[in-house]
């Protein structure tokens, strides 16, 4: 599905159904720590029912699968639900997986203990989705907002991958991360109040294969270049790892996240 959204890369479209396969292969690299965190908070534990707006492959519902949470997952895009769906299986999963936008959930009002957006929230019509998301949530319901990005001007192999793809999408609005806490928009504050936040640096294993993979599984890349884009960019890329990088390293990220609880 091809989406336009003129605070996204100056509404440069973009596909995550291009890139689903890449981002099923190289996309599940949050270290064991960014879902402790999460359950060391009492949230998407045992007992729970979980809704996971934008949930790609499933990479948050499966990898906090153990915590014994019952989850669903959405997500606009339906290539990337079936591979959440395929992912899940192989590995016995019980986990629901719709097509859907966040603005279309059709969920009966008081559903869920806890809503998760990781990596996912600016894409949403906060005007719409904000009373939405409330009204899903049961009284004392926790949104929780999710986020891991490299830091360019920290790390520099993350920083010279980063250059390539502005090389070839210039518009790309995802470059030049700081660490920084997890944007809320206003109209969120009239429907849940700030319980809990954190920023923390995170090193992130790769070998030069699987960071390829990641940055191909890119907005600015695999979900948008033509292919003959993408052909160019694969060989300067695999060449820029090749010089500056050795066969296995870490790059540096942060990592935010966010807890808001529904106000009754």
């Amino acid at each position: 599905m091809e989406i336009r959204d003129e605070r996204i890369d100056s509404g440069r479209a973009f596909d995550w159904g291009r890139t689903s396969e890449e981002y099923a292969r190289y996309r599940d690299i949050y270290p064991e720590v960014f879902y402790q965190k999460v359950a060391d908070r009492g949230l998407c534990t045992e007992g729970q029912r979980v809704l996971d707006l934008g949930t790609g492959t499933g990479v948050l519902p499966r990898n906090m699968y153990k915590y014994g949470a019952e989850w669903t997952g959405t997500d606009i895009s339906p290539e990337q639900i079936e591979q959440a769906k395929k992912l899940a299986a192989a590995s016995d999963m019980n986990i629901d997986f719709l097509a859907v936008p966040t603005e279309q959930l059709d969920f009966a009002a008081e559903t869920f203990d806890v809503i998760t957006a990781c990596q996912c929230f600016w894409y949403f019509d906060h005007e719409r989705v904000m009373p939405k998301l409330a009204g899903l949530l049961k009284p004392g319901g926790k949104l929780l907002i999710l986020y891991m990005a490299w830091l360019p001007y920290e790390d520099r192999i993350a920083g010279a991958s980063e250059e390539l793809v502005l090389k070839y999408s210039p518009k790309w609005s995802g470059a030049g991360e700081t660490k920084h806490p997890i944007w809320i928009p206003d109209i969120a504050y009239e429907y849940f109040e700030m319980e809990d936040h954190e920023e923390y640096d995170l090193m992130v294993p790769f070998t030069r294969e699987s960071w390829h993979g990641r940055m191909k599984a890119c907005r600015g890349v695999g979900a948008s270049l033509s292919e003959k884009e993408l052909v160019r960019w694969d060989k300067e890329h695999r060449a820029l790892l090749d010089a500056i990088a050795p066969e296995q390293f870490e790059v540096l990220h942060y990592a935010a996240l966010a807890v808001l609880k529904k106000i009754d």
